[in-house]
């Protein structure tokens, strides 16, 4: 994504680098070489990520933590899970550093992993409402 500093210029002239939308990338066809593919580990890190995703009750525990930390007997009363299944759960997605942990005493307390994988949870997540309530596609 492409900042306004980055469109506008630094002085707002409008000289700056235009957005991706701007430029119409995804849009029109693409000439061999004129972009970079990921490098092998980065792929491999997104796809374990996708693979992780794929399953419903991950989905439930991040959607919850995109929302707010939580321990694992507040996700488990919240998605409808036993603590045992959302604790290894957890256990997966930290592991592939899509939720993360801190200590409250005797408890954990975990997190969406950041601001990409909450804005990957939610987009996922609305990008399948459209699907479901048959909502036009948009930007």
């Amino acid at each position: 994504m492409t900042h306004r500093s980055q469109q506008n210029g630094r002085d707002g002239s409008g000289a700056g680098a235009a957005s991706a939308v701007e430029k119409g990338v995804g849009r029109s066809a693409l000439v061999a070489g004129s972009i970079e593919l990921p490098d092998e580990s980065r792929l491999r890190v997104a796809a374990t990520g996708f693979a992780l995703l794929a399953d419903p009750s991950r989905l439930r525990v991040l959607w919850v933590l995109a929302h707010g930390d939580a321990d694992v007997t507040t996700l488990a009363q919240m998605t409808g899970a036993r603590p045992p299944a959302v604790s290894q759960h957890l256990a997966k997605l930290r592991l592939a550093g899509l939720v993360q942990a801190t200590r409250d005493g005797r408890r954990q307390i975990y997190s969406v992993g950041g601001g990409h994988v909450r804005r990957l949870v939610l987009e996922a997540l609305e990008q399948a409402e459209h699907q479901v309530a048959g909502l036009p596609d948009h930007d």
